[in-house]
C-alpha cells in the first residue's frame, strides 16, 4: 500500500498514488480523495483557526485521473464572520473538480444546542473487509477500514457504516478531521447502491456536505440511502456522524444508466446431427 493518497510536488501540484484508484477503471480516481485534497488546499492557502467550514460543495467536471494534478485556490468573498472559498483541481491542463466552501467564524455562548439529539450507532468491532461482490477489489476501498452497522458493499439497499483512513491524505501531513470525513463520504452511493454495480452506472455529478460541527473522534460514519427514478436520475442522502453524535448531511446527485456490455464472441456453429 502506498505511503499516502497523494505525494506533494513543488508549488500546488501533487502526484496521485494508486490508493486513489476507484472501482471502475484503474486510470480513474474515486471521488473522495480529490475532494479531500481540495479542502486540504483551502486550509493550507487560507488558515483560519477561529472559523470552520460549514458547507462544502463539489462539482465533478469530468473523470479525475490517477495522475499528476494541480490545485488553484481563491477567496472570492472574504469576511471577518463569513467567507466563501473556492478551489479547482486540474489534470493535464483541464479542470476536473471544483469546490465551493462557506466558512463561519465561531465563538462560545452564541446559542444553546438545538436540534438533532439522536445517539450515533455503536462502533462495531473489526470486520472482514468485503467490497462489491461483482466488481474486482480496488485500491481506494482497501485504503480505508470499513465497519458496517447494517448493510454492506456487497448487499443492495440502505446501509450504515463507520470508516477511517489507513493512510494520510498527503504524505507528511496530518489529515484534518473534516478531511477524514471527506475521504469517506463520496462512497455514500456505493454503500447504499440499489442497482448492481456490474450492470449499472450510478455516477455522482456533484456532492454537497453540510456539517454543524467537525468530527471529534477517529471513526466517522454515515447512514445512506439512495432513490432512483426510471429515466436515469438518482439521489443519495446520508446522515453523517462520529462516535460523539450527529455531524450533518451529505447529498449526491447521480447519473444512472445501464452499463454497455462488452461485445461477446459469436457462438460457434453447432455440429450437424
Amino acid at each position: 500500500m502506498p505511503e499516502a493518497f497523494y505525494e506533494p510536488l513543488a508549488g500546488d501540484r501533487y502526484t496521485s498514488t494508486s490508493a486513489v484508484t476507484g472501482p471502475w477503471d484503474p486510470r480513474l480516481a474515486h471521488g473522495s480523495p480529490p475532494a479531500a485534497l481540495l479542502l486540504h488546499a483551502i486550509d493550507r492557502a487560507f488558515p483560519r483557526p477561529d472559523a470552520r467550514v460549514a458547507r462544502i460543495a463539489f462539482d465533478f467536471l469530468g473523470p479525475v485521473p490517477v495522475a499528476e494534478v494541480a490545485v488553484a485556490v481563491e477567496r472570492p468573498r472574504p469576511g471577518a464572520r463569513i467567507e466563501l472559498l473556492r478551489a479547482r483541481l486540474s489534470a493535464g491542463g483541464r479542470a476536473v473538480l471544483e469546490a465551493s466552501a462557506w466558512r463561519i467564524a465561531t465563538g462560545p455562548g452564541r446559542a444553546e444546542d438545538v436540534g438533532e439529539r439522536r445517539a450515533p450507532p455503536s462502533l462495531p468491532g473489526p470486520q472482514a473487509q468485503r467490497l462489491f461482490a461483482d466488481v474486482p477489489s480496488f485500491p481506494y476501498g482497501e485504503a480505508l477500514e470499513w465497519r458496517f452497522v447494517d448493510g454492506a458493499f456487497d448487499a443492495l439497499g440502505p446501509a450504515t457504516v463507520y470508516a477511517r483512513p489507513r493512510l494520510p491524505l498527503v504524505a507528511g501531513c496530518e489529515v484534518s478531521p473534516l478531511g477524514r470525513l471527506l475521504l469517506m463520504v463520496d462512497s455514500a452511493n456505493g454503500i447504499s447502491a440499489e442497482l448492481a454495480p456490474s450492470r449499472f452506472t450510478f455516477v455522482p455529478i456533484e456532492l454537497t456536505v453540510g456539517v454543524v460541527r467537525h468530527p471529534r473522534t477517529e471513526w466517522v460514519g454515515m447512514r445512506a440511502r439512495t432513490t432512483i427514478v426510471a429515466d436515469g436520475v438518482g439521489q443519495t442522502h446520508a446522515d453523517l456522524f462520529d462516535e460523539d453524535g450527529f455531524l450533518g448531511t451529505a447529498l449526491q446527485t447521480l447519473f444512472i444508466a445501464p452499463r454497455t456490455p462488452s461485445p461477446s464472441p459469436s457462438p460457434s456453429p453447432s455440429p450437424s446431427p
